[in-house]
């Protein structure tokens, strides 16, 4: 009878390190267990539960089998971090590729991971009328789709249920996800949706394709402020290609995307395999070492492989800059702005009043008046939009003294030209209106713009930009010499979110809302143009083409616009609901509407 080696003695064994991308395993395509795999005599053993069948709420209609594994090690009075396992009954058995919780046992024994509850979920399905007949399964639509539909499933079904009776850690760097093939993406997916509750991801031959949409993420990845997710990834040569998709390229192409934006990520390649779980289940265990290690991920200087005219958001962003709190308990901030200085302005609409945020932190209150919007004209004064008295203003700081400009108007957003030129958008009567600088005229500038809402000039001053809150473009125009617009082109396509709501035709391809929530606009000097929406503030070059996404400082709150301010106007600040943020960028304000030397009227 042979006998088991002491874990001590598995463990000095066991090859830590990573297998180097791409390297060869040979023909040898069969599960090769983990010394970590195996089970100890000496170890403690955690107790695996099968809960009731769950019926969800989420995935009406739906009931899955699901179980629980807690660790001996576990205590109440501590919370106590978790994973999550998608097609979960394949992980909880003690044989076969994963042996999940043999090697939870030796891991959490020698600490190399924490005391961690696993959480095993089968795909939902639909019992079946029909004697004999096979329920219908929903793995596909809760697996493969875009959008935050099972990550909420887990936020408020599952996890709020194992809390009643095992106390969960909060933090995203205590929670992981877990998922193979479809389950792989599904992982991905939850933690893309939602960072603040996921921030460790294994997928292992991830169905990044084309089955609802999954192919997007290498390019969006690549255009989105990184997220802060620790990512493993496994495939091999062999696995599928169909017409979804070819798999290996696919985890391929995620992989780069995700070292070319400088994600904590290790991604696994072998030879040979086909679409199993033979090499990420051999893989498991250092899998769960290097996703739960200490040490955190150093930013690294990656070649980015940019070309004349590029701009990236490596060329926008800057490492520790994350957004800061500047401003709170605001009604409803809006309105953002700023001075030749570098001191933000910002809209209570709600109050109302016009508040100054000086470069040296002090906030003050300048104006009793509300407005939407603000800007400084090349005349010292604030040109302020005043939708709710329908007319448009200008304000002398220094002596409170206001001008009518334009009445009987519904004024959302403005830009001021230095020729003194007022551009302004009128979202009701679908609407950019124009106001000549020398006679004061009111005229139409455009119409037939679903909604137009955010409005800002180029650093040149020849082109006029406008957001459509009910659709995916911002509009580009020719500014004329004498202010009025030609040349109407849909000119940058903002993305947009993804419609959970409405069924795709074909079943496969997600389907994306029409409207944006394009709404406050600004640019900057080096010819970026900058869009808040319901996705985050969404960057340009000067040629229209996407730069990238910044992510919205409060998910749960309206996003209504940005503005480049504060110390060297290198500031870039969002007013988000009750909240203003600020993060330092590689870019400078565009002050089109001042001169250089403009002040504020005194």
């Amino acid at each position: 009878m042979k006998t088991r080696a002491p874990l001590s003695f598995v463990l000095a064994g066991c090859i830590l390190a990573s297998i180097p991308l791409h390297k060869s395993l040979g023909a040898d395509e069969k599960f090769q267990p983990h010394p970590l795999a195996l089970e100890q005599a000496d170890v403690p053993k955690g107790t695996l539960t099968q809960m009731p069948p769950w019926k969800s709420k989420i995935f009406e209609g739906t009931t899955r089998d699901w179980w629980i594994y807690v660790p001996a090690q576990y205590k109440p009075e501590k919370p106590a971090s978790v994973m999550v396992f998608q097609d979960g009954g394949g992980y909880t058995r003690n044989t076969g590729n994963w042996r999940v919780p043999i090697v939870f046992d030796n891991l959490i024994a020698t600490g190399k991971m924490p005391v961690t509850l696993a959480i095993f979920l089968n795909p939902g399905a639909f019992p079946t009328t029909s004697p004999g007949q096979k329920e219908r399964s929903n793995r596909s639509f809760e697996y493969d789709s875009l959008g935050d539909r099972y990550a909420r499933f887990l936020l408020q079904e599952i996890l709020p249920e194992v809390e009643k009776t095992h106390p969960l850690s909060h933090n995203p760097a205590d929670r992981a996800i877990c998922g193979a093939s479809s389950g792989g993406a599904c992982a991905f997916t939850v933690a893309w949706e939602h960072p603040e509750a996921f921030g460790k991801v294994l997928s292992t031959i991830g169905s990044f394709t084309n089955l609802r949409s999954a192919h997007h993420y290498p390019s969006w990845i690549r255009k989105t402020e990184p997220k802060p997710i620790r990512v493993f990834l496994q495939d091999s040569s062999g696995d599928l290609d169909n017409p979804f998709g070819n798999w290996p390229l696919a985890n391929q192409q995620m992989a780069a995307a995700l070292r070319y934006m400088d994600y904590d990520v290790r991604f696994e390649y072998a030879e040979g395999y086909g679409h199993n779980g033979n090499h990420g289940g051999s893989l498991f265990p250092e899998a769960l070492q290097w996703l739960w290690r200490s040490e955190a991920h150093t930013p690294k200087d990656v070649s980015k492989g940019s070309i004349g005219g590029d701009m990236p958001l490596q060329h926008l962003l800057l490492n520790n800059e994350p957004w800061q709190l500047v401003a709170e308990n605001i009604a409803f901030a809006d309105g953002p702005c700023t001075d030749a200085d570098g001191n933000f302005y910002y809209s209570d609409m709600k109050a109302p009043a016009i508040l100054r945020i000086s470069t040296d932190g002090r906030t003050t209150k300048v104006s009793d008046e509300g407005a939407s919007a603000l800007k400084f004209g090349p005349d010292g004064r604030l040109y302020a939009c005043q939708g709710a008295k329908k007319r448009l203003v200008a304000i002398n700081l220094a002596t409170q003294a206001l001008e009518v400009l334009a009445e009987n108007v519904q004024p959302n957003d403005l830009a001021v030209s230095r020729s003194g030129h007022i551009y302004f958008t009128e979202t009701g009567k679908k609407q950019v209106s124009w106001i000549v600088a020398k006679t004061r005229e009111l005229r139409a500038a455009d119409t037939g713009i679903t909604a137009p809402n955010g409005i800002t000039l180029s650093h040149d001053q020849g082109t006029l930009a406008v957001s459509d809150y009910k659709g995916d473009h911002v509009w580009a125009f020719h500014i004329e010499p004498d202010g009025s617009l030609s040349a109407k082109a849909p000119y940058m396509t903002l993305r947009t979110e993804v419609d959970l709501d409405t069924p795709s035709p074909d079943g496969r391809a997600a389907v994306f809302k029409t409207a944006s929530g394009g709404d406050g606009m600004t640019s900057d000097r080096q010819g970026r143009f900058y869009v808040a929406s319901n996705l985050g503030i969404q960057v340009f070059d000067p040629t229209g083409r996407m730069c990238g996404i910044l992510s919205r400082p409060q998910l749960q709150k309206p996003l209504t616009s940005c503005a480049l301010s504060g110390q060297g106007l290198q500031y870039l600040y969002a007013t988000n609901g009750d909240k203003i943020f600020r993060r330092k960028v590689q870019a400078e304000a565009n002050l089109y509407h001042l001169p250089s030397s403009s002040q504020p009227a005194r």
